[in-house]
């Protein structure tokens, strides 16, 4: 079996991140069969109706190629308002565009690490409808919500906490049979 390409997108663009530290902590708890990638996207511009009608903007095409190459996409992303944060929901705008729209069938997973106590629960809401409508095939089950994340993580972004490295890792696994499952469903 060849390694399963994951597209990791992080929502925050902190170093110290708290979802970052998550993103990583799920490469570290994948199924050998995967393998993780986190891509940047500090340089795609705010979306402008304008910009798109002259063509993508170099970043915006660079991230759609890198998505449709995955194989999936896993997004860790805090919550900002009750909702998505502004940038993320920004790039899925972008990467969106257009007839060859890479998201079309592609498996997803996601999960939130908040300093607060409901870990991020509205923001899965949020983006949960977004994916559909573009049209991805998003992990139902297991949910995680790391919640009062900056008590599960060191300074130095490693996971202290056993029941969330049990919870990343179970959502990994299922995350591992649910690619194959979406490949069944496309075949």
């Amino acid at each position: 079996m060849s390694t399963l390409d994951i597209l990791g997108l992080c929502g925050s663009l902190r170093k110290a991140s708290l979802n970052r530290a998550a993103l990583k902590l799920a490469g570290e708890l994948m199924p050998k069969t995967m393998q993780l990638d986190i891509t940047e996207w500090r340089d795609v511009p705010v979306f402008d109706g304008d910009v798109f009608a002259a063509g993508l903007p170099k970043p915006v095409e660079v991230i759609r190629e890198r998505i449709r190459r995955a194989d999936a996409v896993l997004v860790a992303t805090p919550e900002y308002n009750f909702s998505i944060p502004g940038g993320i929901k920004n790039v899925l705008d972008w990467t969106s565009r257009g007839d060859d729209q890479p998201w079309a069938g592609k498996p997803v997973a996601i999960f939130t690490a908040s300093s607060g106590p409901v870990g991020g629960a509205r923001m899965q809401y949020d983006l949960r409808k977004v994916l559909l409508f573009l049209n991805t095939h998003v992990l139902a089950k297991p949910e995680v919500f790391i919640s009062m994340a900056g008590t599960k993580f060191d300074a130095e972004g490693r996971c202290t906490d056993d029941t969330t490295k049990k919870f990343v890792g179970d959502q990994m696994a299922a995350f591992e049979r649910w690619i194959a499952a979406v490949g069944r469903m496309k075949g």
